[in-house]
């Protein structure tokens, strides 16, 4: 995320700060890579905003959760201010800031990529056990998994866990070891709530499945036995998040197929068989049925 409209520029092309001033080199090289960098104050706080600024007076910084028109060239707004722009992150307005700094932080999403933000031993465990591979980058207490795609992001998504993506920033810690890998569904599902429970139907599967019959008007049969054994899979091979995930997958199969009366009571019996084999109670099982029917108007 760039911000010039509006940016005067400092009276002379000549550098504010020394090219040998190690944050302000580093964020200069950054955001020549596309990375949208900010300095940050002792304590990893982004510096306070300015007297025009202050308590939203400017109107915030557009893209914020709340759009507003302020271009302030001044590193303002937090993770808003983050810029690839050289002319800003070399300009007069943030030399104060570049002075006063004690580290680098980068906006993640906007470079497209999200932090995995292990906080303890625990869950740098858990997430060998759960995530796929990707480039990895140790803190002071854990570590950073940098995924390519960006998401929501979101704090505490499990003990220790916290997601740092759009709307957020992440400290520049170093480039890190490993490939980075594509963005994975078990890492987007952390952030899924599961909803609440829904009453049971009060006669079991059969009531949930679509009063009209017939054959599927808009895809065969082998389709839909495809669909419903790539559901059961994607049940099975489920890591974390196991809620999250039967749910999803309920909505995904009952918005395919859901209103066209092709589900049997076999075919919502082996979605149950497979959630339940994960752990999944049964009551679980039909609460995430009936929430996926509600979420769908059906």
């Amino acid at each position: 995320m760039t911000h010039t409209a509006g940016i005067r520029r400092a009276p002379s092309s000549r550098p504010r700060l020394s090219a040998t001033t190690s944050l302000l080199r580093t964020a200069l090289h950054l955001a020549a890579a596309g990375i949208p960098v900010l300095p940050l104050r002792a304590g990893k706080l982004p510096f306070g905003n300015c007297p025009s600024c202050a308590n939203g007076a400017c109107g915030d910084r557009p893209n914020m959760k709340i759009p507003g028109p302020c271009n302030c060239p001044a590193p303002c707004h937090g993770w808003a201010a983050a810029t690839t722009d050289p002319h800003i992150v070399n300009s007069s307005f943030w030399e104060r800031a570049w002075r006063e700094a004690a580290a680098v932080a980068y906006h993640p999403g906007g470079a497209g990529l999200t932090v995995v933000d292990l906080d303890n031993p625990a869950a740098i465990t858990w997430a060998r056990e759960a995530l796929p591979a990707t480039r990895t980058v140790a803190t002071t207490r854990g570590e950073h998994w940098i995924y390519r795609g960006a998401m929501q992001s979101a704090n505490g998504v499990r003990p220790g866990v916290d997601i740092k993506s759009r709307m957020q920033y992440a400290r520049w810690l170093g480039p890190g070891t490993g490939t980075i890998a594509e963005l994975p569904d078990v890492v987007r599902a952390l952030i899924v709530k599961e909803p609440s429970p829904a009453r049971p139907a009060p006669h079991g599967l059969t009531a949930f499945a679509p009063a009209r019959g017939g054959e599927c008007p808009h895809r065969t049969p082998a389709y839909l036995e495809r669909g419903i054994a790539m559901a059961e899979q994607r049940i099975t091979e489920a890591h974390e998040a196991i809620h999250a995930t039967v749910y999803r997958t309920f909505l995904a199969v009952l918005s395919t197929h859901g209103r066209c009366g092709c589900l049997t009571d076999a075919h919502i019996e082996r979605l149950f068989t497979a959630a339940q084999a994960k752990g999944e109670s049964p009551r679980h099982c039909t609460d995430a049925w009936t929430n996926a029917r509600t979420a769908l108007g059906m």
